[in-house]
């Protein structure tokens, strides 16, 4: 039986009109904000942060139903899609199982 299950989601943004940092920052970061207020979530920026033209979002969230984890994180991925003023050209879920083989040890020993 699982112990719970990780979720990370990774949306790649593209905005190729933009001419500069200081003006995808100023599109990016509000929606990354948001996102952090309105859902329970991780969210950080992780690629193209030196590049003008697209960015790399990362979303994760940590939970015992799966279900719950799918759902918060197709949530996110609209959310995302919906309210910045960039074109979404990339999306990856990737779901992890915790606890999958029933393993009790302790590992922060070993």
């Amino acid at each position: 039986m699982a112990l719970g299950y990780v979720g990370v989601l990774t949306v790649r943004v593209e905005m190729p009109w933009v001419g500069n940092l200081k003006e995808k920052r100023a599109l990016v970061r509000p929606v990354v904000e948001r996102l952090k207020v309105r859902f329970p979530l991780t969210v950080a920026r992780l690629d193209g942060l030196d590049a003008h033209d697209w960015e790399v979002i990362g979303v994760a969230t940590l939970s015992n139903d799966y279900d719950w984890v799918r759902e918060t994180l197709k949530m996110a991925a609209d959310y995302i899609a919906a309210e910045g003023p960039y074109r979404v050209t990339g999306e990856h879920v990737e779901i992890t199982v915790l606890g999958e083989d029933g393993d009790d040890d302790d590992e922060r020993g070993s």
